[in-house]
């Protein structure tokens, strides 16, 4: 299968996007069809497909190489759309719709009852699913244009680096899948966070863009640790993980490579000593936690292509984005160095 790569960049000033109505139009065919498309997210690139067709949702899994048991976020085309693909009832709906109001359409996931509506293989089989509304103007016109739900995990193999850029889609699942829509960067540059309520708290089964800071205004909150029981996307506890080894380090001025050894620094410090470093890649000279998780997936990808032993990233502070960062991190060095190649 050959790959296209098709622009669609989006001018702010104007009411209307530039250049993308080839893109819509063809991505639009194409999931009509039962097929696969790469699409831009403010979080990261999305792999699309017709929600309520299991064949071509199927397709998602091969594509990736995900395993059936991990469920997939369903991307709604309004808010009009959450009651026919979910049920909100009881005492929890007022606070879903505080939810919705704040930060939808944008980069907060919530897992709700399913309705029949939504096939068992998007959910992997759980009474559950999880849904959102992307705030992302190309996914917002090709979304609108084609009318239903989409599902759409990260456009990447599975268990590797999440893509924030067309190219890394590219890198990932070229002759895959027909299409990929260029919509430039990624805004946030990590996945969603995801939410479900439970007995009156606010349950975080996923770190993201939507900090727990900003989710205690409205109750008490349980963040869910990753325990290998899988009930939402992401929450497997390895995950985002590159091809070379990764250590997580408190600074690099305590870590010593070993002789002869290529090493990869990730770093939030201010490095004194670069010649102990391969590579360096700062994720933010300025320490803002917002650009560092901008750049962390893309830093990834840089580093795992430089020919490295390890990679070493210094840990990043706790409080806001860095919370998310620091579990996306965790993830990708749990994997057993030996098993870095290895198929999932």
């Amino acid at each position: 299968m050959k790959t296209e790569t098709v622009a669609a960049v989006y001018d702010r000033r104007s009411s209307r996007p530039s250049r993308a109505e080839a893109a819509i139009t063809c991505a639009v065919e194409l999931l009509e069809k039962g097929e696969l498309v790469a699409l831009p997210t403010e979080t990261v690139y999305g792999l699309a497909a017709d929600a309520f067709n299991p064949i071509a949702v199927a397709k998602i899994f091969e594509a990736k190489d995900r395993p059936r048991f991990d469920p997939l976020i369903v991307h709604l085309p309004d808010r009009e759309w959450l009651d026919r693909a979910a049920k909100v009832r009881g005492e929890g709906r007022r606070l879903i719709e505080k939810f919705t109001d704040r930060f939808w359409p944008g980069p907060l996931t919530i897992v709700l009852p399913k309705r029949e509506i939504i096939p068992d293989l998007v959910t992997a089989g759980l009474d559950t699913v999880a849904v959102r509304i992307s705030s992302h103007p190309v996914f917002a016109q090709i979304i609108g244009a084609f009318e239903r739900p989409l599902a759409a995990p990260s456009a990447n193999r599975f268990g590797r680096v999440s893509p924030t850029m067309a190219q890394h889609v590219r890198d990932e699942l070229d002759g895959r899948i027909p299409l990929i829509v260029d919509g430039g960067p990624t805004a946030h540059g990590i996945e969603s966070t995801i939410v479900a309520v439970r007995d009156g708290k606010i349950h975080i089964l996923r770190r993201g863009p939507v900090t727990t800071e900003q989710m205690s205004e409205f109750g008490k909150i349980n963040v869910v640790d990753a325990t290998g029981k899988v009930s939402a996307p992401g929450q497997l506890p390895t995950h985002y993980a590159p091809k070379t080894p990764l250590r997580l380090i408190e600074d690099a001025g305590s870590f010593s490579p070993e002789e002869n050894q290529r090493v990869g620094l990730l770093a939030w410090n201010s490095v004194k000593l670069e010649k102990d470093f391969a590579v360096v890649r700062c994720l933010s000279e300025r320490q803002d936690l917002r650009q560092a998780a901008a750049n962390l997936f893309r830093y990834l990808r840089e580093l795992d292509q430089s020919d490295l032993d390890l990679i070493v990233a210094e840990r990043v502070p706790l409080h806001g984005p860095g919370a998310a960062i620091m579990d996306r991190l965790r993830r990708a060095a749990h994997r057993p160095l030996d098993a870095q190649d290895t198929p999932e």
